[in-house]
């Protein structure tokens, strides 16, 4: 079937497509005086990711694929810099409710998949914490949710140390309607 084109379902509604696929990219800066928070996990560090929220790049690359996934607009068009009420704001509060519009489109997280480049801190025994962290926030279990940290040996601005940059992946697919008990069958029980 075309892009975009999709078969009506019962009753002359448009039925939702199987699957959703979106992906999601965010950097930040590090500067002094932050909190470094990577999805939803504060990390003891020298220097935190300088943002008008808590700048966590993780939750945002995860927000950005679920908009993407959704079709709709990115991050920095839904949650503008500009709008007071996002300052300090936790980013998982963000991911949460595009997630809560992804469900009301008909939609579950089958699975994400991310990656956060960064020299330092060592992100590994930080890694569970934020699956679950994540997970919450998505309303999935932590193993729906893949994490994996990666080092730039040095190469780029983020290898220097300047800044942490994560990507993710986000799988949707029609959720499940609850099902419903059996009818009561004519005549039982008499």
């Amino acid at each position: 079937m075309a892009e975009g084109r999709r078969s009506p379902g019962r009753g002359g509604r448009r039925a939702l497509p199987a699957f959703r696929i979106g992906c999601g990219t965010d950097v930040h800066p590090l500067a002094p005086g932050r909190r470094l928070v990577l999805g939803g996990v504060e990390i003891a560090h020298d220097r935190g990711l300088a943002g008008h929220s808590d700048a966590d790049v993780l939750a945002h690359a995860v927000c950005d694929a679920l908009l993407g996934a959704l079709g709709l607009p990115d991050m920095g068009t839904r949650f503008p810099d500009t709008d007071e009420r996002h300052r300090g704001r936790s980013s998982l509060l963000f991911v949460k409710e595009v997630m809560a519009e992804a469900r009301a489109a008909g939609y579950a997280l089958v699975n994400l998949d991310a990656v956060v480049l960064a020299e330092a801190p060592r992100l590994g025994p930080h890694l569970e914490a934020m699956r679950r962290a994540l997970a919450g926030a998505l309303g999935c279990t932590p193993s729906c949710v893949g994490i994996k940290a990666k080092r730039c040996e040095g190469i780029g601005s983020v290898g220097r140390r300047e800044g942490i940059l994560a990507q993710a992946i986000v799988l949707l697919g029609r959720a499940r309607r609850p099902s419903r008990p059996p009818a009561p069958r004519r005549g039982a029980g008499r």
